[in-house]
């Protein structure tokens, strides 16, 4: 009987653990791949530039905004999130042709290097607007990017 409980809660947890995955946001790490489907879906991008292991506020950002399964709600049928990370720890170093990438989306749309940086892009491109780490709620952060 005992087995039984442990194998009832491991299938319970796992099909939890599927089920979170299944709508967790899905991040875009090419801006060509997010354009395209910016442009088949009529979305914006939110393109976001973090230090997703050295930033405080980045962190937080994720933490409080990205992760929500508030946000990710909203945003699923409006945005295609684009993500240009920066980490700084030798575990968590990107593959270099991300890296260059990320170097170059930087180039043109964060030349300042703040961090971290949300850029609401156009499906051509254009930026429509920008914003960095606030306290906020999902909802009104996730309203603020849609006006843009």
């Amino acid at each position: 009987m005992m087995h039984y409980k442990k194998w009832l809660t491991a299938l319970f947890l796992g099909c939890f653990l599927v089920i979170q995955n299944l709508s967790a946001q899905e991040w875009q790490t090419n801006l060509g791949k997010a354009q395209e489907l910016a442009k088949k879906n009529n979305e914006n991008i939110i393109l976001v530039f973090q230090g997703s292991d050295w930033c405080a506020p980045c962190i937080k950002l994720d933490r409080e905004i990205w992760s929500t399964q508030e946000f990710q709600s909203l945003a699923k049928d409006h945005f295609v999130m684009l993500k240009a990370d920066f980490p700084r720890k030798k575990q968590n170093k990107l593959p270099v042709a991300q890296e260059e990438h990320n170097k170059t989306l930087a180039s043109k749309y964060n030349p300042n290097g703040y961090f971290p940086y949300v850029v609401v892009l156009d499906a051509t491109g254009k930026v429509l607007g920008q914003a960095g780490y606030e306290k906020s709620t999902p909802k009104a952060y996730f309203n603020k990017l849609k006006s843009f």
